[in-house]
């Protein structure tokens, strides 16, 4: 009868635990279905009934109100395909997939069907920062609501966002749009995570070939994109000793590291080109990518976020803030920056971050026995390396470093 009762306890407390987390994502979309109407987008409801699926015919008229469209003498529908969002008319009582409903929205932004992989598309919109989270299947509407929320602000081909669009139009207002938080230049943790992990890596290096097919990781390390065609920073001593390494997306897919395009073991910094073709033989258009805005603008005070990949655990954010620009460290050849922004082992190569988005740093070591002493390699010295040239392949490079060392 004990066990009886203990396992019955067990049960509800599970129960009950998982509420406050339902509870939470519901409160998501919520929020952003009240922004929606704020800006003219949806009718204010009392009940948007956001668990329900998302019929095509919502997601269609969601469609035409982002373009800040008149169909006039046209059904909403009617203009949606004759624009070229939708490609069929049929099933609009019917629930609305994440990958239609983003193929629907990367049309909207100008892209071409040939520029996106239109059966993957919501992975695809994640993989490049789009939206902030992975959908998969049907939609509900609390669904619908925060993908349109994060599509409002997203660079179209021409650097143009849909909000300013429908501001132009007089759709909505600045005032508006600026009360809503859409056009604040300092970003908080939540959104610096939200719109730059997908620029991010987890790094698994092998130190042999025969590591590699037996999968024994010899070491886990962070990496972060800043271009579109794969060319991505790191810390140097995250490849060293690696003749195969793999950069692995926050949406699962895996990369491999082909070339080292420039190394200083001193500095403690790497650029790398990682591979559009995934393991799986699935080929990228293009990969997210950060801004590099340097450090010299850093001040003591200054918060800062860090995005990597710690104790190998998966992305994650940090945040904290500048204790010195200009750290003196035995074994680095430049001046660190100093800050209090979590990072671990595994975190090593990747983005430290200004509250603009920007990144300020590489993030690299800590001191052993300090209290929050992290320290990140200034990443400006990437801008004077030549992104253009060839360079080597992993093994060559790692064999160049080990040969220089013996001859040292």
């Amino acid at each position: 009868m004990k066990k009886r009762l203990t396992a019955m306890f067990c049960a509800l407390l599970l129960l009950f635990s998982a509420l406050p987390a339902a509870s939470a994502l519901e409160g998501e979309g919520s929020r952003a279905a009240d922004l929606l109407a704020a800006l003219n987008l949806m009718d204010e409801a009392k009940d948007y009934a956001l668990g329900k699926p998302a019929a095509r015919s919502q997601s269609t008229a969601l469609l035409v109100q982002l373009s800040g469209g008149n169909p006039s003498d046209h059904s909403t529908l009617d203009y949606a395909m004759e624009k070229g969002w939708i490609t069929s008319a049929s099933g609009q009582k019917e629930a609305v997939t994440a990958d239609e409903f983003c193929a629907s929205l990367f049309r909207l932004l100008g892209y071409d069907d040939t520029k996106f992989p239109v059966e993957t598309a919501a992975t695809y919109a994640r993989h490049i920062g789009m939206i902030s989270k992975t959908y998969q299947g049907e939609l509900t509407r609390g669904d619908l609501f925060q993908i349109v929320r994060d599509v409002l602000t997203f660079p179209a081909p021409d650097e143009s966002t849909l909000i300013q669009k429908l501001i132009d139009k007089d759709f909505c207002t600045q005032a508006t749009a600026n009360a809503l938080g859409l056009f604040n230049k300092e970003l908080t943790a939540r959104q610096v995570a939200d719109r730059y992990m997908s620029a991010v890596f987890c790094i698994r290096s092998y130190d042999s070939k025969s590591d590699f097919k037996e999968e024994k990781v010899s070491g886990e390390a962070s990496g972060f994109f800043i271009t579109a065609d794969g060319l991505a920073v790191t810390n140097h001593h995250a490849i060293d000793t690696a003749v195969i390494a793999t950069a692995t997306l926050v949406t699962g897919e895996t990369y491999s590291i082909e070339r080292v395009l420039y190394y200083d073991a001193d500095i403690d910094i790497a650029l790398v080109r990682v591979n559009q073709t995934s393991v799986d033989g699935d080929i990228t258009p293009a990969f997210a990518t950060l801004d590099i805005a340097g450090s010299e603008d850093l001040r003591p005070g200054d918060v800062v976020y860090t995005l990597g990949n710690p104790l190998g655990l998966g992305l994650a954010v940090s945040s904290g803030i500048v204790s010195d620009t200009n750290r003196d460290v035995e074994s680095y050849a430049l001046p660190m920056v100093m800050n209090t922004a979590d990072i671990s082992q595994g975190s090593s190569g990747g983005a430290l971050m200004n509250v603009y988005g920007r990144v300020t740093g590489v993030t690299s070591g800590a001191y052993t026995y300090g209290n929050n002493m992290y320290l990140a390699v200034p990443v400006e010295v990437i801008l004077d390396v030549d992104w253009t040239i060839k360079g080597q392949t992993l093994a060559e490079a790692t064999a160049e470093f080990k040969e220089s060392k013996t001859e040292s």
